[in-house]
């Protein structure tokens, strides 16, 4: 495995303190205190990005193991980029919102030099992953002993 150094970690953290801070600073308002009419997508939504401040938070004492709350992060705001803002951006159709979360969604582009991506290449495409089959056993050697892992 990829050894991360101190600096990466600590650039992680800051990462996951902008997450966690500026959504709790944004979107925690809006969950506590909405209209009792509120539409049901800002409620999902408004839920969703909260749920993700209390998980970014974790990564301020565990960066790596919550590496895939960054992934998410940056995933689901590139989607979002390309998928319907740069549509409307060629027909001409943004408006002051959508010119908004553009801006906002492509604050995400931070997190790309922090992520250590030699880690998530050796983590999450080079391991191999966990068994499908609940009938084989595997085992792991340990020095001169085999243990049983079921």
């Amino acid at each position: 495995m990829t050894e991360i150094s101190l600096f990466r970690l600590y650039a992680l953290r800051a990462a996951y303190l902008l997450i966690a801070g500026g959504t709790a600073v944004t979107i925690w308002p809006l969950l506590v205190s909405h209209p009792p009419g509120w539409p049901l997508m800002n409620g999902v939504v408004c839920s969703l990005l909260a749920a993700m401040s209390v998980i970014a938070a974790l990564g301020l004492r565990y960066p790596l193991p919550m590496l895939p709350i960054l992934l998410f992060e940056l995933t689901w705001k590139s989607i979002w980029l390309v998928a319907v803002a740069l549509p409307l951006w060629r027909a001409g159709a943004l408006d002051a919102a959508t010119t908004q979360t553009i801006r906002e969604c492509l604050l995400a582009a931070i997190l790309i030099p922090a992520i250590p991506w030699r880690y998530v290449v050796s983590r999450y495409l080079k391991t191999p992953g966990d068994r499908w089959s609940p009938n084989r056993a595997m085992t792991a050697s340990s020095g001169d002993r085999e243990h049983l892992i079921l």
